[in-house]
């Protein structure tokens, strides 16, 4: 039967960053967007208000800062050799992250079947972010259950790779799951658990799962 992979992104396949911190340190923006970030991970905003935030504080944010924010990411090796290879043996991968959505549909391009992201209007924004489009911990979930029903893959052969809170709830409807570079939220629920800069060893621990 085929399986499917569902990737995090900030933390996991980008070591120690996440998306909106690269996009800002391109705008020179780093003190702010770290702001945001504690916010958000202590709990005194939501995704939403997030977002809505950070769209803000890009409004002189182009497309030429989106690829260079992308060029630059502290990217884990090995994800487009990993991707071919789930291709080749006829299974599926997907991203998934709370990350804004022009930013995440790029890993397409690297061979990802599905990238879905917090749906952000286009760069240069002309438009204000709808909260309803931002994915939480929880729509994650929803995402990958609908991903499960369009390629036809059983909930028994899916694996989740993730790094932190946003990934519990993931990790809690899937059966295989690898903690990657994780913070505590995921201690004593994953899988397996890897620490290192390669994709391919991370991917390694769930196909031992498989024989």
């Amino acid at each position: 039967m085929a399986r499917l992979h569902f990737f995090d992104l900030d933390g996991t396949l980008i070591r120690g960053s996440a998306a909106p911190v690269e996009i800002s340190r391109q705008l020179g923006l780093l003190s702010e967007v770290g702001a945001l970030e504690r916010d958000l991970a202590t709990g005194r905003i939501d995704p939403p208000e997030y977002a809505v935030r950070v769209h803000a504080l890009w409004s002189g944010l182009t497309e030429e800062h989106v690829t260079a924010a992308f060029v630059s990411a502290p990217w884990l090796a090995g994800i487009e050799e990993v991707w071919r290879e789930i291709r080749e043996r006829g299974d599926y991968c997907a991203v998934i992250s709370l990350s804004p959505s022009f930013f995440v549909e790029r890993l397409l391009d690297w061979g990802a079947h599905a990238a879905h992201g917090s749906v952000f209007p286009e760069v240069p924004f002309t438009r204000p972010v709808d909260p309803a489009g931002i994915l939480t911990a929880s729509a994650k979930v929803t995402v990958a259950e609908r991903l499960r029903a369009e390629f036809g893959v059983r909930r028994e052969d899916c694996v989740a790779y993730g790094d932190s809170m946003s990934d519990v709830e993931l990790f809690a409807a899937v059966p295989v799951s690898v903690a990657v570079n994780a913070d505590r939220h995921l201690t004593g629920l994953a899988t397996h658990m890897y620490t290192g800069g390669d994709l391919r060893e991370a991917y390694a621990l769930a196909e031992v799962k498989r024989h």
